[in-house]
């Protein structure tokens, strides 16, 4: 299959996944709840303890970086679920049976998880404009931003439909998707830098692909110190690579 019918049979799944935001945008909404409390709740509440050091820049601004990232990777993570839930219906099977490669769905899907992750951003970006959060909002800043959400949702929902691929089971998935949503969060500089955390963690934190995902955003959105925003680019996009390959890989064994 040439490239361009590849990109079209891509861009096809994605169209049909977005279709679903149609009929059912009840699904976003909700998913922005816990994201909001995050920034509400939380980030209200240690900014008046002001225990976190974050320089220049209060702990709502350091925090917002972190809380748009978690509500894309919210959606993300439980991408999985629904490839199982396709199996079930008997959706995958005809989706299978297309021409389209088994890496072109994959690529769709994530794809389209990308872009919903952009509506939980702007609803977090509108949420800090409300609590006068000051954020870099350029024309350029926006562009960067809403790239690095797509690859970040591409990303995540590519590392769950590859747990799909050897779970099978949407039980086990959402036990999984919890089990890895909280620690991915809690091991990265969304919430507290790294010059804070032990050394174990910030192990951890530095091979975690979120931190780069906070750094980049944060970057552009808050300090907008460009200088390292290459590195974190570098590692968002093999990230992605990687697991929408390894998805590729195993997405016929959900059938199994």
């Amino acid at each position: 299959m040439n490239l361009k019918r590849y990109l079209s049979s891509a861009l096809v799944i994605t169209e049909l996944e977005l279709r679903k935001i149609r009929h059912d945008q009840s699904q976003i909404w909700l998913r922005v709840v816990q994201p909001v409390l995050w920034l509400t709740v939380f980030g209200v509440t240690f900014s008046k303890i002001r225990a976190i050091p974050t320089g220049d820049f209060s702990y709502l601004q350091f925090m917002t970086p972190g809380i748009l990232a978690q509500s894309v990777i919210f959606v993300a993570i439980f991408y999985g679920i629904v490839v199982v839930w396709e199996r079930d219906l008997g959706l995958l099977n005809k989706l299978l049976s297309t021409p389209a490669p088994a890496s072109a769905i994959v690529m769709g899907k994530s794809l389209a998880a990308g872009v919903r992750g952009l509506f939980q951003a702007i609803a977090i970006v509108i949420l800090a404009l409300i609590m006068k959060i000051e954020l870099i909002l350029t024309p350029l800043s926006i562009l960067g931003v809403f790239g690095i959400i797509i690859l970040c949702g591409m990303c995540f929902s590519s590392m769950s439909i590859a747990l799909a691929s050897v779970l099978r089971n949407r039980e086990r998935m959402m036990g999984i998707g919890q089990a890895i949503m909280m620690p991915l969060f809690f091991a990265s500089n969304a919430i507290y830098p790294l010059s804070i955390m032990p050394g174990w963690l910030k192990v951890i934190a530095i091979g975690n692909p979120l931190s780069y995902v906070v750094d980049a955003i944060r970057a552009l959105l808050v300090t907008g110190d460009l200088s390292s925003i290459g590195i974190d680019m570098l590692v968002i996009c093999v990230s992605t690579i990687m697991l929408v390959v390894l998805a590729s890989f195993g997405f016929r064994r959900i059938l199994s």
